[in-house]
C-alpha cells in the first residue's frame, strides 16, 4: 500500500486561531497506556468521543481533529457547530465542513473535556477501505502538545507521561538517542543529513509524519535535477480531499534519522502538481514517514522542542515497495458459505425421515458468515500486474491459492511486496465472469 495520507500532511483549514483543546490525566495518573492497531505503518487507536467509542488515526502530520466516516451504527453527539471551509493537497477548492467545540474525548484515562474538532462532511475523504477497518476520523497536535508521548511500535502501544520525570529522564538518557526538534504551525520538524544521488548532502528539514506510511518524501524543488535517482518509476502515491495523488519512486543513496543511517532506501517525490497549492512552512524539503519510524520506539517531547529515538530488531529491515503495481482497496462485506465441522454433535448418526435406510453420518454442517471484499483500485502502468491484464476495479477472489475473504489487506500487501521474483497467481472476478492471471515479482528500482 502506498502513502495514503501523504496527503494530510498539507492539510489547510481556513479558519483563524486555535481551539482550547487540553488533554488531562485521569485520577492523578503518571501515565497513560493506549494500544493501537498497526495497519501499513499507521498508527489506529481507540477514541472516545462524547461517550461513544470510535477509531482515530495518530498523525503528527496535521493540527486539527477530524471527523468522518461516521455509518449508521455510530451516533455522535457535537456541540456548538459552526460552518467552515477545508482544503488541502492538490486542490483549490473548499470543502464544506463544521467545526465543533465543547466536546469530550478520551483515551484510555487521557481526557480532554473541552475539545475543539471538524466535521468533514464530504465522504470521498474516507480512507476506511484503503485500510480495511473502520477510521472514524484523525487526531493530531492536540494529543501531542503538552506532554512527552512513547510510541511503542514493537509493543503496539502509545504511551502519554504526564512528566519527563526522573525515572524517564534516566530511561532516556541512558537508552535513547535524544535530537532537536522545531514546533512550527503545530507540527514538529526535524533536519537530516540527505543524500539523494551520489556524495552531495543536503541538511534538509523534514516533517515528522506519522500519518504517511511511506519513509521519506522529497520535494523535487528542493533538489537539484542531477542529483534525483537516476532510476524512477511513475506511481500512485495516496489520495487527497479532491482525488488522487501521483509521483515518482526511486532509491536514494541515505538519510539519517537518529543515531541510525539508512543507506538505498525508497525515496518519494510528489509531482509538483500535487502540492503547488498547499503552504509549508520556511524551508522544507519534505517528510520522514511511519516506515521508519517502525524500525524504532519514539519519544515526542512538544514542549521541550525533543525527540528520542530507540532502535527495534526491525532497524536494518530492507526498504521494499508494492512490486506488482496494483493498489488493493477494501469493498465491503459480502455473505459467504462455509463449512464446518459439528463436534457437538460428531459421532452422532441422524434419520432424515423419509425411509430407514436413510440414516446420515456426516458432521459437516454449512453456515453463512460475512466476508471481506477486495478491489483494485489502481494499477501501475507497465506494471507486472497490469502487463498480465488485471485491471482497475477486478474483484479479487485469491493469491497464491489463498482466499482473499479470509485475509486483510496488510497480509495481501505483503504478499504484493514479499521478494523480487515471487511468483503471483491472482484470480478476479470481472463482469461476472472469473478470470486467472500469473506474473512474477520485479524489482525495478
Amino acid at each position: 500500500m502506498k502513502c495514503f495520507l501523504g496527503l494530510c500532511l498539507c492539510l489547510l483549514i481556513f479558519v483563524s486561531g486555535h481551539g482550547q483543546s487540553n488533554f488531562q490525566f485521569k485520577k492523578n495518573k503518571k501515565s497513560v497506556s493506549i494500544p493501537f492497531q498497526l495497519i501499513n505503518n499507521l498508527i489506529f487507536i481507540p477514541v472516545t468521543l462524547n461517550g461513544e467509542t470510535l477509531t482515530f488515526l495518530l498523525d503528527t502530520g496535521v493540527e486539527q481533529t477530524l471527523l468522518f466516516s461516521l455509518d449508521d451504527k455510530e451516533k455522535v453527539s457535537l456541540f456548538y457547530l459552526e460552518k467552515i471551509n477545508i482544503g488541502g493537497l492538490g486542490s483549490n477548492k473548499a470543502i464544506e465542513a463544521y467545526k465543533s467545540s465543547q466536546n469530550k474525548m478520551e483515551c484510555n484515562g487521557y481526557i480532554d473535556e473541552s475539545h475543539e474538532l471538524y466535521l468533514v462532511l464530504d465522504q470521498d475523504f474516507n480512507f476506511s477501505s484503503q485500510v480495511g477497518i473502520p477510521v472514524n476520523g484523525i487526531i493530531g497536535y492536540n494529543f501531542f502538545k503538552d506532554y512527552p508521548v512513547e510510541i511503542n511500535y514493537e509493543k503496539k502501544k502509545v504511551i502519554v507521561h504526564s512528566s519527563l520525570n526522573k525515572k524517564l529522564k534516566k530511561k532516556l538518557e541512558r537508552n535513547f538517542t535524544k535530537d532537536t526538534i522545531a514546533i512550527e504551525d503545530h507540527k514538529p520538524y526535524y533536519v537530516s543529513n540527505v543524500v539523494t544521488n551520489g556524495t552531495a548532502v543536503y541538511p534538509s528539514k523534514l516533517l515528522l509524519d506519522t500519518g504517511n506510511s511511506d519513509a521519506i518524501w522529497l520535494f523535487k524543488n528542493k533538489f537539484s535535477p542531477a542529483s534525483l535517482p537516476q532510476k524512477t518509476i511513475d506511481d500512485f502515491l495516496g489520495r487527497g480531499f479532491s482525488g488522487n495523488v501521483y509521483g515518482q519512486r526511486g532509491r536514494i543513496s541515505s538519510f539519517v534519522f537518529g543515531a541510525k543511517t539508512f543507506e538505498n532506501p525508497i525515496g518519494t517525490f510528489p509531482d509538483s502538481t500535487s502540492v503547488n497549492t498547499a503552504t509549508f512552512v520556511f524551508n522544507r524539503s519534505g517528510s520522514l514517514g511511519g516506515e521508519v519510524f517502525t524500525r524504532f520506539t519514539v519519544v515526542f517531547d512538544y514542549p521541550n522542542g525533543k525527540l528520542y529515538t530507540k532502535p527495534n530488531a526491525t532497524v536494518t529491515a530492507p526498504f521494499n515497495f508494492n512490486m506488482s503495481g496494483i493498489e488493493v482497496q477494501h469493498d465491503g462485506l459480502e455473505w459467504v458459505k462455509e463449512t464446518y465441522d459439528d463436534t457437538v454433535n460428531k459421532g452422532k448418526t441422524f434419520y432424515n425421515g423419509y425411509t430407514p435406510e436413510a440414516r446420515l453420518q456426516d458432521n459437516l454442517k454449512i453456515k453463512f458468515v460475512l466476508k471481506p471484499v477486495f478491489r483494485i483500485y489502481t494499477i501501475r502502468i507497465g506494471s507486472p500486474a497490469a502487463l498480465s491484464g488485471l485491471k482497475s476495479n477486478d474483484k479479487i477472489i485469491a493469491i497464491n491459492r489463498q482466499k482473499t475473504n479470509n485475509l486483510s489487506i496488510e497480509k495481501i500487501n505483503e504478499l504484493l511486496k514479499s521478494e523480487d521474483g515471487k511468483t503471483i497467481e491472482i484470480e478476479v472476478e470481472r463482469n461476472t465472469k472469473v478470470f486467472r492471471y500469473t506474473f512474477q515479482l520485479k524489482k525495478i528500482i
